[in-house]
């Protein structure tokens, strides 16, 4: 039975460890793959083009949007970002599960766009627990850290409109939950449904 794999999105407020947690998924899971998002924004030192994101020019990004090209995409300032839908496409067409890490309004969008995706979301063990990550990174101004933490609050409360909800207290457990989630989807009636048709047909 070759299935269509599983499109994932996963979401969670800056601070909550998403990145570290789909590297781990992804070591864990060869199956899984993590969608590249495309952004008009110029490389950072260190950053590859095709892994990172697709760098493109902002007529390249809007020719994109002309042609239905992306499954979500986002205008942040002078900067743009989406989900090129042709690789995302590619891959579930031959039986990958792929992953989107993005934020709510992309998530939403994707909802709208395909029923069928589960959404994730990365809960923190307490507000507490994000805003001492937040600050004990050293790494930005406290200003910064401020708008991190307003926009963590407003993210939080979209939470109870996703499918799922993980919390990352302990990297191992998470990942080894969201790997049950990704079975769990798997076995649903929906999913199933080619399956259940078959064996229906020669009952």
């Amino acid at each position: 039975m070759n299935k269509k794999g599983l499109l994932l999105v996963v979401s969670g407020p800056s601070g909550v460890g998403k990145g570290t947690l789909m590297k781990l998924l992804l070591e864990k899971n060869p199956n899984l793959r993590l969608s590249v998002s495309a952004t008009t924004r110029s490389p950072r030192p260190g950053e590859v083009d095709g892994e990172s994101y697709f760098f493109l020019t902002r007529p390249q990004f809007d020719a994109l949007i002309a042609e239905d090209g992306f499954l979500e995409y986002a205008i942040y300032g002078d900067n743009c970002y989406g989900t090129p839908k042709k690789m995302v496409e590619d891959a579930r067409a031959v039986g990958q599960d792929v992953i989107l890490e993005i934020e709510v309004q992309g998530a939403m969008q994707i909802r709208e766009k395909c029923p069928d995706a589960v959404l994730i979301f990365i809960l923190p063990p307490s507000y507490e627990e994000l805003k001492n990550r937040l600050i004990g990174r050293h790494t930005e101004p406290t200003e910064v850290v401020e708008r991190r933490l307003a926009t963590a609050k407003r993210e939080l409360l979209r939470a109870g409109e996703y499918d799922y909800a993980v919390v990352n207290d302990q990297l191992e457990t998470a990942a080894e939950q969201l790997l049950a989630v990704i079975e769990a989807a798997k076995c649903t009636a929906n999913e199933m449904k080619e399956f259940i048709d078959e064996v229906n047909r020669h009952a």
